[in-house]
């Protein structure tokens, strides 16, 4: 495209003075500044021209099949401004047409004229400083990750020393155990009913309110109870026992207590004498064998320590007697099976896994019972199976002692790690079955179910001991008849008022009554918990952890129950 910088020399002269005179547009254009210094178009022209066909040569010897590169393409942009174009459908460019030598010519050729610059100004985004970033960029990331694998695959090497070795995790504390059930026995002969078992319900029954006492007939059927004694048989029985004289003599050579002290313990009243029923309300850390009045003075008068026969000693004649000769006497006195605090022979049937599926079944059954958690009723005693000759009796006792600073659970004692001279059953709840029907006798009675007070003294008065359960049976407040398949179950401990154990329930005093004929059976199934709730949250750890361990081998001893787990008996 070619322009004229003035109207051609027949136009008039005051538009050719307007359109190119001083100062007009045309004059304007024709001039570039730089500097203060015009330079000629003409020669700008020519300088452009010469520098094209450099270009093109150089191009056209390269033999570039698509062109000019970003760098030529600048170059373009000078000879566009120069006038050269491309021609079509070649690489090579060349000078565009000259203008007509008339149309050239004017008033005004010989002036400065603006051009176009011939090339733009480098930018950031060229061909070179593109591939130094992108170098830079594979070099940091190359850096990042050398680094990241260094530390994954690091052993801790420092200068070739070898690395700390570091320190196994130490054992977790033990869970808070969740807060004991208890069941509301809201009056005496109220009733609630509850699903044991899925083809039947049973019917819960209040009993007494202290203790807090429950009966639930028909709790086994009847081939539950005869297999149960079938299984017992098969174990094979022995003899119960209380604490050995021998035992109980190393117990109270382990106790620092003078013999002052034990004077103390012993007179409840305070008034420096000891009566027969304070000696006797004692009893229950003695060796076995129940002690009447008539049998503490019979020892008074063959050890000699009381002197004027009343059966009273005063704390001069206490201080004067040798207690060694007391125990003495009581191992060379041999009692007769009527003359023990129990008469009977039991055995234990284990009901964890692997057992008869009977006994799996019962103690499920306990489980939803006593709605306790499942890992205190699985980790509790096995059942006991305990069976009453004619003459059999268990006189009066509460079936948890009281924890002293001197005693310890006997369930956790293991895990303890105390050193104590006694122990005691921890038995949060007792859940008792009749196996049979008993002949005559053979009642279970809580002396002092449902009074208004309890006082450990007011249970000997008048030479009547409420807790021979051979001679006054009769005078407790409850008694409980056997009848086959019901279970009784009682609560031997307090709440605390926060969830857990308190206090023993003195109110939970009970004994077998005396057989007079035929053979009572029946079967114990105790819920251990320790009043130490750190101490029952670390017992139920250390079994969970020898479960995982062991196995179903983790308790051996009751091997030979496991043994029994497919036993038939005939119904």
């Amino acid at each position: 495209m070619s322009w004229r910088a003035c109207p051609p020399p027949r136009a008039n002269a005051a538009e050719k003075t307007r359109r190119c005179g001083p100062g007009s547009r045309a004059q304007r254009r024709g001039r570039l500044r730089a500097g203060g210094r015009s330079i000629p178009r003409r020669r700008l022209l020519a300088t452009a021209a010469r520098a094209g066909s450099a270009v093109v040569r150089a191009t056209a010897r390269r033999g570039h099949p698509r062109g000019p590169s970003p760098g030529r393409a600048r170059d373009r942009g000078a000879m566009a401004a120069a006038g050269l174009r491309p021609e079509a459908g070649s690489p090579q460019w060349a000078p565009a047409e000259r203008e007509p030598a008339g149309a050239a010519a004017g008033p005004g050729d010989g002036e400065d004229a603006p051009v176009r610059p011939l090339c733009k100004p480098r930018g950031i985004c060229s061909r070179a400083y593109f591939l130094v970033l992108m170098v830079l960029v594979h070099l940091y990331l190359g850096n990042v990750l050398a680094l990241l694998l260094f530390v994954h695959y690091s052993d801790g090497d420092d200068g070739g020393h070898p690395a700390p070795p570091r320190r196994a995790p130490g054992p977790q504390p033990a869970p808070t155990p969740a807060p004991l059930a208890r069941l509301e026995g809201i009056k005496v002969g109220h009733e609630q009913k509850v699903q044991l078992v899925a083809d039947r319900d049973h019917f819960i029954r209040t009993l007494s309110l202290k203790p807090l006492l429950f009966e639930v007939p028909g709790f086994l059927r009847d081939e539950e109870c005869r297999l149960i004694i079938h299984l017992a048989q098969m174990k094979g029985l022995q003899r119960s026992q209380i604490l050995p004289t021998e035992e109980y003599e190393e117990a109270l050579g382990t106790m620092q207590v003078s013999q002052l002290d034990l004077f103390r313990l012993l007179d409840q009243n305070r008034d420096g004498r000891l009566q027969l029923r304070e000696v006797l309300a004692q009893t229950r850390l003695g060796n076995g064998r129940w002690m009447t009045p008539e049998n503490i003075q019979e020892m008074y008068s063959a050890i000699k320590a009381d002197p004027d026969g009343d059966g009273v000693l005063s704390l001069q004649e206490f201080s004067d007697m040798d207690l060694r000769d007391f125990h003495k006497y009581m191992r060379r006195h041999k009692a007769e099976s009527s003359e023990l605090v129990r008469n009977s022979h039991h055995t234990w049937l284990y009901q964890g896994e692997g057992a008869h599926q009977v006994m799996r079944a019962i103690r499920q059954r306990v489980l939803r019972l006593t709605r306790l958690p499942a890992e205190i009723v699985e980790l509790s005693e096995p059942m006991q199976v305990v069976r009453y000759g004619e003459g059999g009796h268990y006189h009066a006792h509460v079936d948890s002692g009281p924890v002293y600073p001197e005693t310890i659970c006997s369930h956790t004692k293991l895990v303890a790690n105390e050193s104590v001279p006694f122990e005691t059953s921890c038995r949060y709840m007792t859940v008792l079955f009749y196996l049979n029907n008993v002949t005559g006798g053979g009642e279970t009675v809580f002396p002092v179910a449902d009074n208004r007070t309890y006082d450990e003294m007011s249970l000997i008065q008048d030479d009547v001991d409420l807790r021979d359960t051979r001679r006054h049976c009769d005078k407790g407040n409850l008694r409980v008849r056997p009848q086959q398949g019901t279970a009784v179950f009682w609560y031997n401990y307090l709440p605390d008022g926060q969830g857990w154990v308190g206090d023993v329930d003195d109110y939970s005093l009970h004994g077998g009554c005396l057989v007079t004929r035929g053979t009572k059976w029946i079967a114990n199934n105790w819920i251990n918990v320790d009043p130490s709730r750190a101490r029952q949250a670390l017992f139920q750890q250390e079994m969970a952890r020898l479960a995982r361990e062991g196995g179903a081998d983790s308790q051996p001893e009751w091997a030979l129950d496991r043994a029994y787990r497919d036993a038939r008996v005939e119904l």
